[in-house]
């Protein structure tokens, strides 16, 4: 082989696309039946990938007890505030958002984990990125009409309306309509129209 057909082989392999295995729910569940994870990994199912969850700072623990409160006192009695349980989206997708707030009590989930919460929301330090892009593009695709980022490296709440359809994202969907508060600002959650929340209120 001449140093020219080696540098076109090179080349050639350099173009293969890399393909990765995607995982169903089903695949998921029996990989832990078989004691493939370990007890103490925390990991969730992205869009078919086996994500290993962000590791919760002492700030972050205490962003989802924040969160966890300011959405109990606006949403009441009748919504369930979840705080890192799995939320079922679709065939390849089961992550566990930081707080998801669903109609209903926590019985009413016996046989099955929520499908759309209204209300998604993600406390994001070293996952910012991953979680207002991927997260976001898998959010929207499931049609989820709210769903919130507690960015704590900028101190701001990232909240995320309106899914569309977008080829050009990774999972095909995007929000159309972002916005990012202060610590000055208030926000309305779509689900509680009548609950007004002080973006302060969310941050550590």
């Amino acid at each position: 082989m001449t140093e020219s057909d080696h540098r076109a082989s090179v080349r050639d392999v350099n173009a293969s696309p890399i393909r990765a295995r995607r995982w169903t729910r089903a695949e998921y569940y029996r990989l832990d039946e078989l004691g493939i994870f370990h007890p103490t990994e925390r990991l969730e199912l992205v869009g078919g990938q086996i994500v290993v969850k962000e590791r919760q700072s002492p700030r972050h623990a205490t962003a989802i007890r924040l969160a966890r409160e300011a959405f109990e006192a606006a949403f009441g009695p009748g919504w369930d505030v979840r705080t890192r349980g799995p939320i079922t989206l679709d065939e390849e997708s089961e992550p566990e958002p930081d707080i998801a707030v669903v109609p209903g009590g926590p019985r009413d989930y016996l046989a099955a984990h929520p499908s759309c919460p209204p209300l998604v929301l993600e406390v994001a330090e070293a996952t910012v990125v991953f979680d207002r892009d991927n997260k976001g593009g898998l959010y929207a695709r499931a049609r989820i009409p709210d769903y919130w980022v507690v960015n704590l490296i900028d101190s701001a709440l990232e909240v995320y309306r309106d899914p569309v359809i977008d080829a050009d994202t990774p999972y095909g969907w995007r929000y159309a309509s972002p916005a990012i508060l202060g610590p000055g600002d208030h926000v309305t959650p779509l689900a509680a129209p009548s609950a007004r929340i002080a973006v302060s209120d969310l941050l550590p």
